[in-house]
């Protein structure tokens, strides 16, 4: 699923606030249906991107090392994988 181009760009704070307000909107049950589906798919694309933005987070971090002299270390990130 290709993402829109405004939340490829956002952070991912960004992101997770927009998807929050999205949820805090579909909980009220205020909504009409054909917005309640545009807001679902948007919410979908936020999802997918926060989980994208943590996962390169955890990689980020899996690459920190402790060396066995007690020394904290770095790996290269291979971010083609």
């Amino acid at each position: 699923m290709e993402l829109p181009d405004d939340i490829r760009n956002m952070s991912f704070e960004e992101a997770l606030a927009a998807l929050e307000g999205i949820v805090q909107k579909l909980e009220k049950g205020q909504v009409p249906l054909e917005e309640s589906i545009e807001i679902y798919t948007r919410g979908t694309y936020l999802r997918q991107h926060c989980d994208a933005k943590l996962k390169d987070a955890e990689a980020r971090i899996r690459k920190i090392t402790v060396s066995s002299t007690g020394e904290l270390g770095a790996e290269p990130l291979d971010v083609g994988q």
